[in-house]
């Protein structure tokens, strides 16, 4: 008799699955959802892009920034090589409140997003003060929803919806982001501080009474760490109000993914390892094995997160081999000498 039958282990699947689901019905009923608002006839809100590279993204997403009515955008380019800088300038051309910074050399200790934002954060005149990346593109009355979220907190941290391009990364971006929604309930969620840095909402107040992106200079999770200072953290769904395309490919998402997983697993080799198990025991080995009742509970699972993450259902299909399509980042998040876009890490 084997110490660990094959029943044991396929019980254990089904029991962590149904977890999943039971946390996914959760947030679907409990979880808070931005919705479109009017923007505020005076809003006192910075709209606030660290951008280094990213002149393809920013002729799809600053138009949309532009047109939030915000107090201002200001757009920092961090040393870019693509012309970002003049691709920011012609779009942000007669615009009222549009500034172009130009970013200063990295100092050693930082990390180059924190900081790009805290530069934008010094020049900033904004009560509210928006950290967006530059391929978050923002829907009519973002800001008014944005605004009305961060009412009775000090940081308000918004899951967009995800966009990939290609099979594989199509496969892999909503299998890792979305995984969210239905691994915890939405109070321990916050409880642990979970935040998604693509859009960060802050009183400008509590952000430079805790420091703001100085303190976490050093973070590649910059986004949790100034989640875990701030006093009132609010995590909400923005799937009606933002859009991400996060990575050009599946190439490009195992480099994105690859910088940050360690982190992401505690820095821990042990927990990262474990969790490539995890997701290959819930998602692959029912399919591989014959589990088909345990793979169509899996399927189901994804399908209902996509449904209510906002995006396309056939990622959801692809979830038995997006597991072996993150091997790859594990592997990357195990190997030294990682860099993104251009800047060692």
């Amino acid at each position: 008799m084997t110490p660990f039958p094959e029943f044991d282990f396929f019980f254990g699947v089904f029991l962590f699955l149904l977890l999943r689901l039971l946390a996914l019905l959760y947030n679907l009923l409990r979880l808070p959802r931005l919705a479109p608002k009017p923007t505020p006839a005076r809003p006192t809100a910075s709209l606030l892009v660290p951008a280094r590279n990213e002149a393809g993204n920013l002729r799809r997403t600053l138009p949309t920034l532009l047109g939030q009515g915000a107090m201002e955008v200001l757009v920092l380019d961090d040393g870019s090589e693509d012309g970002t800088g003049e691709v920011a300038r012609a779009l942000g051309a007669g615009h009222p409140g549009f500034r172009l910074l130009k970013g200063k050399p990295l100092p050693p200790g930082w990390t180059g997003k924190n900081w790009a934002c805290w530069q934008l954060a010094q020049e900033a005149r904004g009560e509210v003060l928006v950290f967006t990346d530059a391929d978050a593109r923002w829907e009519e009355g973002a800001l008014g929803g944005l605004l009305e979220g961060l009412k009775g907190a000090d940081l308000l941290s918004a899951l967009p919806r995800q966009e990939a391009r290609g099979t594989f990364a199509g496969a892999l971006v909503p299998f890792v982001m979305g995984g969210l929604f239905s691994f915890l309930p939405h109070p321990l969620l916050e409880a642990l501080r979970v935040a998604n840095g693509q859009v960060l909402a802050f009183r400008r107040e509590a952000y430079f009474a805790q420091g703001g992106h100085r303190a976490v200079r050093g973070e590649v999770l910059e986004d949790v760490a100034l989640a875990r200072r701030a006093p009132r953290f609010r995590l909400a769904l923005g799937v009606a109000l933002f859009s991400v395309e996060m990575y050009r490919g599946y190439r490009e998402a195992v480099e994105g993914f690859g910088k940050n997983f360690l982190e992401i697993h505690l820095k821990n080799p042990a927990v990262l390892l474990g969790s490539a198990f995890y997701h290959l025991a819930l998602y692959t080995l029912p399919w591989a094995l014959g589990r088909w009742e345990l793979g169509l509970l899996g399927l189901l699972e994804r399908l209902a997160l996509q449904a209510a993450l906002g995006g396309p259902l056939w990622p959801a299909f692809l979830s038995p081999i997006a597991p072996l399509l993150l091997l790859p980042v594990y592997l990357r998040a195990l190997l030294p000498g990682k860099r993104w876009k251009g800047r060692a890490l």
